[in-house]
């Protein structure tokens, strides 16, 4: 409801078309399962890291934990454009998914500069590891995102059963 107590037109996230193809996908189940993994690799290297900038202690884990970290957001980058591709048609940047991809890459960039400074031993360890904390609160916002459009979609989501005629129809 708005301020003058209309009721907003929510927009689906998916059309019709897309759900079927997001709720036939094996790569949904994929990110399903992902997700949560990597939002718990992100909780315990946020601890092993804090600890490290904050008592100097457990460098060489917190490091290893945000390699970890880094692997499992590459893993879950490639295989979430991969639904994207399959769902929408684009492999980044649909129009429904825009912001989160667009958040994505700066959490992917501050990743992947992490691993530069790590592996080409550029900066102290605790500058490095600043960094791997910049790209933890990017990655906390764009869970956010992800949280958000996932509320949208349960909010939003097409209940009509679809004709048996259209299931098998190419979309």
């Amino acid at each position: 409801m708005t301020a003058t107590g209309q009721r907003r037109n929510r927009v689906p996230v998916y059309t019709q078309a897309q759900q079927r193809k997001r709720d036939a996908s094996i790569w949904t189940m994929v990110q399903g399962i992902l997700a949560p993994t990597q939002f718990l690799v992100f909780l315990v290297s946020l601890v092993l890291v804090l600890r490290f900038l904050l008592y100097g202690e457990g460098q060489a884990a917190a490091e290893i934990s945000v390699l970890i970290k880094t692997l499992v957001l590459y893993l879950i980058m490639v295989t979430g454009s991969i639904w994207e591709k399959e769902v929408f048609g684009k492999w980044l940047f649909a129009d429904a998914f825009f912001w989160e991809d667009a958040v994505s890459m700066v959490v992917i960039a501050l990743h992947t500069f992490y691993l530069v400074l790590y592996l080409w031993d550029i900066g102290t360890p605790t500058i490095q590891l600043g960094f791997a904390l910049a790209a933890y609160i990017f990655y906390v916002a764009n869970a956010g995102q992800f949280l958000y459009k996932l509320r949208q979609f349960r909010k939003s989501r097409v209940d009509e059963p679809i004709p048996n005629a259209a299931i098998g129809e190419a979309v």
